[in-house]
């Protein structure tokens, strides 16, 4: 009997999935021809072929701008970690649309334009003399900031890379992933192979472009960039009839807005203390076992929200009760689905911390490889900006054997398709890139004595290791947080809130222009000779080893704040639920005999017992 329901609720399952997915023509998907890693491979070469683009820009843009434009250091340093911080926080806005009105494979196609305008009109500004300030590389040149019109052209192709870049990040992911909908152990290594596509384009812009930016000029290596994402766009569009995509289903504001009125409105009211009373419960799991999650099972936190959910009896003229309004009045499902991105709000605020650290390897890393013996050979000279790919040339060997060995080893432990959990992956993340702060401070100390009161200048390698403690930090953290939020994201929010892991990246980066800001005020206010840590051009007079142990100490804090929310979130039971019936659907024929019954406990540790 048990067999014979799981079979009903698969095909239950099947038949929710069809009605949900179209091909770019808008009929039902076919099981056999759209969807799975033959559709999947083409969004991840857009993810490697794109992320080639805006890192051939992004991880070298200092350099174009202290150089080209003339900005000064501090104000170069935040006009990079402003602009990378806009393109992660218009990821929202993709998000949003991509959920609410396009769908991911429009919302694609359109910024995916967008993102090439933007790195073409950067190529003709960089190729153009007439386009950019007066060059100053003679000695007694006047070097003069970029302003008028030159600024604004910058400026314009800058964002217009933003703009497209951030609509098109949360859609490649939730795009990508929709193909493996339910299947979840494939899911997981989808996850997994975009980090590799992500790490493979990140380290040929580190290398090849960087290098071409160098030799033969920025103009030439934005130019490369452009030609990238031309290319990705080419790839994205010859996938077009193997895509299965999800209907936006329209606002997803207006029922989380509902759920807040209606609870305010109701403030009063008191909780019954049978739950089965509540609008739209549903107490049996097996209502919740489609992969739609279409109704979602009541938890106990955040119980004022479930005024929401109280009946009153509206009577009209006669005895005709009168339907309360969908502002008065939620369903169970729409209250958990607010619980959710409430709850999910302090694991996100925990990665900023992590993202703030991306961002100084980012600048003043680059700037501290520029003030070391870059010299390979007598003839070879490492670009500074090429060091940000060691992490990733380790990566490219370090997450196959992550997915090969590490999962199935975890896996046979504790029963998780993962491996661990995308909670348990963050948190081991979050405790590395303490130590890159640590590398890097230890190192800037070294380096700035040896040039201070040794004369000489220390190998650029030395460098190496904070790069590296990052690149693995980032692996688990990066992965896993796009993997909690995927999950725990209900049809029609899958884009919005994996755009929410970007976010963090952007809220990181802003972060670290205010913690510039405020260092160097606050240090230059105490200092007697009115200099700031970070207040010169010449790291030889600023502390930026200083700054680092500042970065390294909020980190530590910031990983045991993230230890108290991690222990206290858990799963929706209705999404353990859905994952654990699909993940029966790719398993063995064997495990078909295992039983589910509705006595299923979700545990702190989000497992479910």
């Amino acid at each position: 009997m048990e067999k014979t329901k799981g079979n009903s609720r698969r095909d239950s399952m099947a038949r929710a999935e069809e009605e949900i997915s179209v091909d770019w023509r808008g009929r039902p998907c076919k099981p056999n021809k759209h969807g799975g890693m033959s559709a999947a491979i083409f969004i991840l070469g857009l993810e490697a072929f794109e992320m080639m683009a805006i890192a051939g820009v992004g991880n070298n843009l200092i350099t174009y701008v202290l150089k080209e434009m003339h900005f000064p250091l501090p104000k170069s340093a935040n006009i990079v970690t402003n602009f990378i911080g806009t393109v992660f926080l218009l990821s929202l806005l993709g998000g949003f649309l991509s959920d609410s009105y396009l769908g991911s494979f429009s919302t694609i196609f359109l910024f995916a334009f967008v993102e090439l305008s933007g790195f073409i009109l950067l190529a003709v500004q960089a190729h153009v003399a007439e386009l950019r300030p007066p060059s100053c590389s003679e000695p007694g040149d006047e070097c003069v900031e970029a302003k008028g019109y030159k600024a604004l052209i910058f400026y314009g192709a800058l964002y217009l890379v933003a703009l497209g870049s951030g609509c098109l990040k949360p859609n490649i992911i939730s795009l990508g992933a929709d193909q493996f909908r339910a299947q979840s152990k494939k899911l997981s290594t989808y996850f997994n192979a975009a980090y590799f596509a992500f790490s493979t384009g990140q380290l040929v812009a580190l290398t090849l472009l960087v290098w071409l930016q160098t030799n033969y000029g920025m103009d030439v290596g934005f130019g490369v960039s452009a030609a990238a994402m031309a290319a990705a766009l080419v790839i994205f569009i010859s996938g077009s009839c193997r895509y299965r995509n999800n209907l936006p289903r329209g606002t997803i504001f207006t029922p989380i807005a509902q759920v807040f009125v209606a609870a305010v409105t109701k403030r009063k009211q008191v909780c019954p203390s049978n739950t089965e009373m509540l609008h739209g419960s549903h107490r049996n799991p097996q209502n919740a076992t489609s992969s739609t999650v279409t109704n979602l099972l009541h938890t106990e936190k955040l119980r004022f929200l479930d005024k929401a959910c109280i009946k009153t009896q509206n009577h009209g003229s006669g005895n005709d009760v009168v339907e309360e309004s969908p502002w008065r009045l939620c369903t169970v499902t729409q209250v958990e689905q607010v619980k959710i991105l409430i709850s999910v709000i302090p694991i996100f605020a925990c990665t900023i911390i992590f993202n703030t650290i991306l961002a100084q390897l980012q600048t003043f890393s680059v700037q501290q490889g520029t003030a070391m013996n870059t010299r390979l050979t007598s003839t070879f000279q490492i670009p500074p900006a090429t060091l940000q790919s060691i992490p990733y040339l380790i990566l490219i060997f370090v997450v196959p054997l992550y997915e090969t060995l590490f999962v199935p080893v975890t896996r046979r432990i504790t029963g998780k398709d993962s491996g661990i959990s995308p909670l348990q992956r963050v948190g081991a993340g979050l405790f590395t890139a303490t130590f890159s702060m640590v590398a890097a401070a230890l190192v800037e100390a070294k380096r700035r004595k040896t040039a201070v009161q040794e004369n000489s200048t220390l190998s650029i390698f030395w460098i190496a290791p904070q790069f590296v403690i990052f690149g693995v930090s980032e692996m688990f953290t990066a992965v896993g947080l796009i993997e909690f939020f995927y999950k725990q994201s209900v049809e029609g929010m899958q884009a919005f809130l994996t755009a929410m892991t970007y976010c963090s990246y952007s809220f990181g980066f802003y972060l670290s222009s205010i913690l510039v800001s405020m260092v160097n005020k606050i240090t230059s206010s105490s200092s007697s000779g009115g200099g700031g840590w970070l207040s010169d051009n010449d790291l030889n007079k600023d502390r930026l080893d200083l700054f680092y142990w500042m970065l390294a100490g909020l980190s530590m804090v910031n990983f045991f704040n993230y230890l108290f929310w991690s222990t206290w979130y858990s799963y929706n039971p209705s999404l353990s639920l859905s994952t654990s019936c699909a993940t029966r659907d790719s398993a063995d024929e064997d495990l078909e005999n295992q039983t589910i019954t509705s006595s299923k406990y979700v545990g702190a540790d989000n497992t479910i017992t």
